[in-house]
């Protein structure tokens, strides 16, 4: 697919991620935009005036907001890192941004909600974050919509993809070296792969008019990490059993949303994205897994 309106400039930030890694892989199929691909190495989102000499030097028309500080566990001990980097980098994105007139979309997470609904979560439904990361990025939510109202949060959950540490390469490594492992099958949501979402925020740059708000993306249908890590065993092939433990078997620091499904009617109805079922996406990023270590 490629864009086939007037030359559109887009700085991605946190590129090295899986999110900036996915919308990186597809921006050669947009010739008539033109990327920044940037991370903590070339662009510090907490320093206000490197992103300002950036984007005197780089001018820009949108922020793609990748950048995030993900680790959910360590961010217990480490509040005041993660909340500078989910909260104050992003506050530093939508004054400058908002000066300037530059459109941002920033990605949030599932985890601004507690996991106690029966229902899909709607972008109004109350916030209730119930650890350290969750409160950073509802902060960084809080604080972009403050100094930057014109914006687009986007809030996915999930996330994996063909680049780096997630929780579909886990599984391919420990199916590899196990004959059996055991994984939460108590927590419901739905997976989400990267090059969808950066599918759909392009679709967001690309459409004809920017409606700023909150909205939900992630991949089609629910299932718990269980069934997640069983349809993953199956399609690569490996005979690793799966077994499921409850979540008070496999106690963490930071307190996981027991059910964190998102309700994805908002994202398609303003702007059209696309939204695949997780099992055909899944399958698409095993493939492009295999694809990167055949040999060539």
């Amino acid at each position: 697919m490629s864009n086939k309106n007037t030359n559109k400039s887009i700085l991605v930030t946190g590129a090295n991620g899986q999110l900036g890694n996915a919308v990186r892989k597809l921006a050669s199929g947009w010739e008539h935009c033109v990327f920044y691909f940037t991370d903590i190495d070339t662009l510090d989102l907490c320093n206000k005036g490197q992103i300002h000499d950036f984007l005197k030097s780089n001018p820009v028309e949108y922020i793609l907001n990748c950048a995030s500080y993900t680790a959910v566990e360590k961010a217990e001990e480490d509040r005041e890192i993660c909340m500078s980097i989910n909260r104050d980098a992003v506050q530093n994105i939508g004054e400058i941004a908002s000066v300037q007139g530059i459109k941002v979309i920033h990605i949030s997470t599932d985890y601004v909600f507690d996991g106690n609904a029966s229902h899909p979560y709607c972008e109004n439904d109350r916030t209730n974050p119930l650890s350290v990361y969750g409160e950073s990025k509802l902060a960084g939510e809080n604080a972009l919509l403050a100094v930057c109202p014109d914006s687009v949060i986007i809030r996915t959950a999930w996330l994996y993809s063909e680049f780096g540490n997630n929780f579909v390469k886990t599984m391919l490594r420990l199916g590899n070296e196990r004959e059996t492992i055991s994984v939460v099958s108590d927590q419901t949501g739905s997976p989400t792969y990267a090059g969808d979402l950066a599918m759909a925020i392009l679709t967001i740059v690309n459409h004809t008019s920017f409606v700023p708000g909150i909205y939900h993306y992630t991949n089609e249908g629910t299932c718990s990490w269980y069934d997640f890590a069983v349809k993953i065993m199956t399609l690569a092939g490996l005979k690793c059993l799966v077994q499921p433990v409850r979540t008070t078997e496999y106690p963490t620091r930071a307190i996981r949303p027991a059910y964190s499904v998102l309700n994805k009617a908002k994202i398609r109805q303003v702007y059209g994205v696309s939204v695949p079922d997780w099992p055909t996406s899944l399958e698409v990023c095993l493939q492009n897994i295999q694809h990167s270590f055949a040999p060539q």
